[in-house]
């Protein structure tokens, strides 16, 4: 009796979830669709919507920069790159006073790399950070008689000097006295003790720490007090004005390491008498810090001539078979979709078409291949790309939205700009790009299609951007600065390539109403 009860009310609800199954079907349809390639889950559309080539970059502003890079990285794609380094120096305070009769015992320099410190029983070991290379190299310290301006005289100075990438020949027509000369230079993992008198001691991280001449910070320095010239930072950055870190490498190899250049100072250990003691004297340290002075990069590249050729000249129209990254002074690939305005409108015709169908966008994604036939691959690949917008120097709408931009550098944005998949030789295989936002402003809100900028990064939290001295087509006139401190590099398969399983995609998940 109650089984007989229940069958019209079975049949109801059989008869409303076939209805509302209907209503769905014809309400849209899910699909998704690969503009350019075939994958697996997508459905293959012939026309070329993706266009890609790559350019070498000319001079980059290589002040302002988040870190600094400092030695000789031979790239085994790429070439030997040799990084150099001009820094200011400015006072640990205002007119110091060194006591009777100061004298300098020692003075060093001190860069230190990035390190993470882990301490057992008391005893702290470090494991360094952004260390490229493994072989020696030679580094000569030199005074810098160029003077490095806060201020552009070209803009009223109303806007701030920028110094770039390629002006190491400039900078070494000024330089003064040698101050230091190390051969065979290699960062290790070691800490230092410094004493400070008897009963003090400061243990500091890992870093290049070189003794520099003590007579000329006698002279410059110490007997300088209560003069001008050490009255305050700005005087003091014109009197001495800052220090020249010229490197080489005995062989075709070297090691090049990225540091913090708030962090780095030169210490001036010296001597003076104590005033209740006559016959005795005390010890103190001036330091003379890189902070709040100008810092600038020079680079000299060696890139090989095939690369040189093809970053040269480029197939803007159709494309190329690969692209090329390389960070520093380096090459920048620029992505351009949905092909060609061949009507002339200002929109491209492919967009057209997407915008006339009003998809919803569930996922789109920009997957790039690494070309294993020319990478040596291993862990001179870099681990991040990024894509960002030329035209307005600026990152993408996904940037903003990844759920995993409040991580750590290493693990942050891995939705947007996905990592380096490797295969299980280590050898990377492909990055996946995500610009799901991005696409489906372009398709339901009208943006601007605007050409793209893929380059490599050593930090994708980094927001600053560097300039071009003179800007490139289409709309190059800013790198993101975490590619100007990124000494590696990588070749991917372009739109053009004749492989198809690994020519550049652009993946789109829609959903098509009807």
């Amino acid at each position: 009796m109650k089984i007989k009860n229940l069958l019209p009310l079975a049949g109801a609800i059989f008869f409303i979830i076939i209805a509302f199954s209907s209503c769905q079907e014809d309400i849209s349809t899910l699909g998704s669709e690969v503009l350019g390639t075939e994958t697996p889950n997508g459905i293959l559309d012939e026309s070329q919507s993706v266009i890609a080539y790559s350019r070498k970059l000319g001079p980059l502003q290589s002040n302002r920069l988040p870190a600094y890079q400092l030695g000789v990285y031979n790239d085994p794609v790429y070439g030997k790159s040799t990084v150099n380094l001009l820094s200011q120096l400015t006072l640990e305070s205002n007119d110091p006073s060194f006591g009777e009769n100061a004298t300098v015992d020692s003075v060093f320099v001190y860069l230190p790399y990035f390190s993470t410190g882990t301490t057992v029983d008391s005893v702290t070991t470090y494991e360094l950070d952004s260390i490229y290379g493994t072989t020696p190299i030679n580094v000569s310290i030199f005074e810098s008689k160029y003077f490095l301006r806060e201020y552009d005289p070209n803009t009223g100075f109303e806007e701030f000097q920028n110094y770039y990438t390629t002006q190491g020949d400039v900078f070494e027509g000024y330089l003064g006295e040698e101050l230091a000369s190390v051969e065979n230079f290699l960062p290790t993992k070691n800490s230092y003790v410094i004493f400070e008198g008897e009963e003090n001691e400061e243990e500091i991280t890992p870093g290049l720490r070189i003794k520099l001449d003590s007579t000329f910070f006698q002279n410059n320095v110490i007997d300088m007090e209560g003069t001008p010239e050490l009255r305050n930072s700005n005087n003091f950055k014109n009197f001495l004005r800052g220090l020249y870190f010229k490197v080489n490498s005995p062989t075709d190899n070297g090691s090049l390491f990225i540091f913090d250049v708030t962090k780095a100072y030169v210490s001036i250990f010296y001597s003076y008498d104590n005033e209740d003691e006559p016959d005795e004297r005390d010890n103190a340290v001036f330091k003379l810090n890189f902070s709040g002075g100008i810092s600038v990069n020079t680079f000299t590249n060696q890139l090989p001539t095939q690369i040189q050729t093809a970053v040269e000249n480029p197939n803007i129209e159709t494309g190329n078979e690969n692209l090329y990254l390389r960070g520093g002074d380096g090459i920048i690939s620029v992505v351009e979709l949905f092909g060609k305005d061949n009507d002339n409108n200002g929109v491209a015709d492919q967009l057209e078409t997407l915008r006339d169908k009003k998809w919803l966008v569930n996922e789109a994604n920009l997957i790039f291949y690494v070309n294993q036939d020319l990478m040596v691959g291993g862990a001179t690949e870099p681990e991040r790309i990024i894509i960002y917008d030329l035209k307005n120097s600026n990152v993408l709408a996904d940037y903003n939205l990844d759920p995993t931009n409040g991580l750590e550098a290493v693990d942050a944005l891995t939705n947007h700009y996905g990592k380096l998949q490797r295969g299980s030789d280590g050898n990377g295989e492909y990055y996946k790009l995500k610009i799901t936002t991005h696409i489906s402003n372009l398709i339901n809100k009208d943006s601007t299609n605007v050409p793209l900028g893929i380059v490599v990064s050593q930090n994708v939290l980094t927001r600053t951007t560097q300039k071009l001295q003179n800007p490139m087509e289409p709309n190059i006139e800013q790198i993101p600065s975490s590619t100007v401190i990124s000494p590696e590099g990588t070749i991917l398969y372009g739109n053009a390539t004749p492989n198809q399983e690994k020519r550049l995609k652009l993946q789109i998940y829609y959903t098509e109403p009807n």
